[in-house]
């Protein structure tokens, strides 16, 4: 099979010679330390030398304001995810009404579409990664955007719906102009923390659910998989995002709360697919290559075959030796006791 076949079929349940790998993508930091061990200067060489199946190509640099802005200009107060945006105090619809959205005219297209045509032998990922649970916490506060789903619900809603409209507005255009050159629609908001839920199941049915719908239908409507990303101990909910329409999870976040291998086989296994699960708070910091080729081995036996291996965090910091990313990847066809 392909690489691209692989984790199509992966994401289908369908039958499949192996289970993916995708190396995830490294912290700019991290790069140079991977350029000294594999002895390259190029990206894409060291994912071919690792044999990654995938390549994931997010496109939030096609906007391009003529005066610099980004997306949604929240005008944070400070970094903390307490701290409040522009509509912190705003208490009507109408101030919402009045902000400066942005405008979909902004996107170009061109260099996301160069990426994709030179990665269409791999399984390409993309679409916007539509974060509006994070926006709409950046734009009040996080602790003011929980309050405000029981005292204001129509603001948040207002709000919500002006960060997704832009979101439906600009993969519409992303996935008319790149057509089957993007395989799976990749998106993610982060719901979990180590041990539950950031807010109820409940809340995430009133604020969250419904815009994933609108979301998932228009990805589907282009024919491509559906990827979610959320860290944390998410287990609660899977139910529902398999329900919502979501075949494909991660990073499977291997140390949170009922997020291990074995709890996720033993009620999801052949439901939905799974990518990530090679744990990086610990393992791959902390452990040898050895330790990291024996856990590989051990999740492998548990979720495949619709398993892409990975990090169960994407982003690879410059504390995680690249042996062990060596390691994570051979133990991809090391044959399983």
């Amino acid at each position: 099979m392909t690489s691209k076949e692989r984790i199509q079929a992966i994401i289908d349940l369908d039958s499949v010679d192996r289970c993916g790998f995708w190396l995830g993508n490294p912290h700019p930091d991290s790069w140079p330390i991977l350029f000294s061990y594999f002895g390259t200067s190029s990206e894409e060489s060291i994912r071919k030398l690792l044999r990654d199946d995938f390549r994931w190509i997010e496109p939030s640099s096609a906007f391009k304001h003529p005066k610099g802005k980004p997306i949604f200009d929240k005008k944070r107060k400070g970094k903390e995810l307490s701290a409040g945006g522009i509509f912190s105090e705003s208490q009507t619809i109408h101030e919402i009404e009045e902000f400066d959205w942005p405008n979909p005219d902004f996107l170009d297209f061109k260099d996301i579409i160069t990426q994709l045509k030179s990665s269409k032998e791999f399984y390409c990922a993309s679409g916007f990664w539509c974060p509006f649970f994070h926006d709409v916490a950046d734009f009040l506060g996080m602790e003011n955007y929980f309050l405000k789903m029981y005292t204001h619900p129509d603001l948040i809603h207002a709000i919500t719906d002006k960060i997704v409209q832009f979101y439906l507005e600009a993969n519409y255009r992303l996935f008319e102009e790149a057509g089957d050159l993007i395989d799976g629609f990749f998106f993610g908001n982060d719901f979990g923390t180590q041990q539950s839920l950031l807010i109820s199941p409940e809340m995430l049915e009133i604020f969250i659910f419904p815009y994933f719908e609108k979301l998932i239908k228009l990805a589907k409507n282009y024919r491509k998989q559906i990827i979610l990303h959320s860290c944390g101990s998410i287990f609660k909910i899977i139910p529902r995002l398999i329900s919502l329409g979501v075949q494909a999870l991660h990073p499977i976040q291997a140390r949170a709360h009922q997020m291990e291998a074995e709890n996720l086989a033993k009620y999801f296994k052949d439901k939905i697919a799974f990518i990530g699960g090679v744990d990086t708070q610990q393992l791959l910091v902390q452990g040898s290559p050895e330790d990291v080729r024996t856990d590989v081995l051990k999740i492998k036996k548990v979720l495949s075959p619709h398993f892409v291996i990975s990090p169960s965090h994407e982003a690879i910091l410059p504390d995680i030796p690249p042996q062990n990313l060596e390691a994570m990847a051979s133990a991809v066809y090391q044959e399983v006791a």
